[in-house]
């Protein structure tokens, strides 16, 4: 799929069911890719989300000499290269749509002895990327953006680190997560507290690389110089992809689907306790260990859904999935007031705003907030949508259709490739009734 004229129409469907198991996790497969890259020895992973955006990883830092084998499909071995043996690429390292790509990479470039350039697509270059070189200019990184504080970023070389103590304002990993890779490289400790919990990837996958990361509560450190050695990383299914299938299965009257093997990391599993407080059938079976991350597989049926009050602390560790939640809230009975998420308008989209003109669009009624949204559940109607290029937003509506009495059809998808190739593939093989449009 390329180019913005790409759609997806989708019909009224029947009940959803069957078994799927959806692509690995995107951002356990970044920090696969940049954490064995920095090891030494061979890094082994299976399943890798094969999506644009972590092939963006990839390829960054295969431009910059580290050899990377695909084993099978979602199979790769790393050749790492040690803490510092990477290379000065060639040319500047284009990571497409990737926000995590350019945020944590900021930060492990930032101690390399090259520069090194960072751009994007247009979506990425609009991202604010202070939140990061600012920080990081205070370990005595040079990171040199628009006058905007947007991408392309210079990350220059050769400086010496110094760690720091950072007391964050907003709980973010991909703050956090730049922070502790530039320690990596930082004389003395980074020290990282934050106001609440955010996904703690990076701590558990440096772990398991031999990294000693201290966690306590909402603080955790890391101490400079420490060397990573090569290990085996199980991917699990990515939970923010499951919640497209999820959704979609709970609002279809009569579904019942499974999905193995989903990461249900509890600094992440917010959309699952906010389905279950809607009222969700929604069964974590056989929960279990892959490597350092826990997994469960999904068990999901059909049944009325009731609006709530989001609590506040569930928002940071539901950031992504709230596109499908305001789906699975504009079926559900009643009103859904989520407050305190002002992130979400600075992702691939200006999230808010792109759900809250969807939605209108398809018939449900919604105010939008500065920092959050209304949304009066009820029947949908259906309609056409601009999805602005966001995955998310795509496959959000997507699994709205499976209830839009008039179907809906959802514009500019390509990017769903970035995080969900064969999505089309997976959601007709429960039962979605969805094509792409030429």
């Amino acid at each position: 799929m390329s180019g913005s004229s790409v759609a997806f129409r989708v019909q009224p469907s029947g009940p959803l069911r069957g078994e799927l198991r959806v692509p690995g996790d995107k951002s356990i497969s970044h920090r696969s890719v940049m954490l064995g890259a920095l090891a030494d020895g061979l890094t082994e992973v299976e399943g890798f989300l094969q999506g644009e955006d972590c092939l963006a990883t990839r390829k960054a830092f295969e431009a910059m000499g580290v050899v990377c084998e695909d084993t099978s499909p979602t199979g790769m071995r790393i050749h790492g290269v040690g803490l510092h043996g990477l290379r000065a690429p060639a040319a500047a390292l284009d990571l497409g749509n990737s926000g995590t790509s350019m945020r944590l990479m900021s930060g492990l470039l930032a101690g390399q002895a090259f520069d090194s350039t960072l751009t994007g697509d247009a979506s990425l270059s609009r991202r604010p990327m202070r939140r990061i070189t600012e920080p990081l200019g205070r370990m005595g990184a040079r990171i040199e953006s628009t006058e905007a504080g947007t991408a392309p970023l210079t990350v220059r070389g050769g400086l010496v680190l110094h760690g720091a103590s950072f007391d964050l304002t907003v709980a973010s990993a991909q703050v956090k997560s730049a922070l502790l890779l530039a320690g990596l490289y930082a004389q003395g400790m980074t020290v990282v507290n934050e106001p609440g919990i955010s996904r703690d990837h990076t701590e558990r996958m440096l772990a398991s690389f031999g990294v000693e990361v201290p966690v306590s509560g909402l603080r955790c450190q890391l101490a400079g110089g420490q060397r990573l050695t090569a290990t085996a990383i199980q991917v699990p299914a990515d939970l923010s992809s499951a919640a497209f299938p999820i959704v979609a299965a709970l609002i279809a009257q009569g579904s019942d689907v499974l999905l193995p093997g989903v990461g249900v990391n509890p600094s992440r599993a917010g959309v699952l306790k906010i389905l279950e407080m809607m009222g969700a059938q929604l069964s974590l079976l056989n929960v279990r260990a892959a490597g350092a991350e826990p997994i469960a597989d999904l068990h999901v049926i059909a049944g009325p859904l009731q609006g709530v009050d989001v609590p506040s602390a569930l928002v940071p560790l539901a950031i992504d999935e709230f596109p499908a939640l305001l789906v699975a809230a504009a079926v559900a009975k009643g009103t859904t007031r989520i407050t305190g998420a002002a992130e979400l308008r600075v992702k691939e989209s200006d999230r808010i705003a792109a759900m809250a003109r969807g939605l209108e669009a398809v018939g449900v009624q919604v105010e939008e907030a500065e920092d959050g949204i209304t949304v009066h559940g009820g029947g949908v109607r259906g309609g056409v949508v601009d999805s602005l290029g966001d995955h998310r937003i795509a496959m959000s509506f997507a699994a709205l259709g499976a209830v839009a009495a008039d179907g809906i059809e959802i514009r500019d998808v390509a990017n769903v490739q970035t995080s969900f190739p064969g999505f089309i593939d997976a959601m007709s093989g429960l039962g979605l009734n969805i094509e792409q449009l030429p």
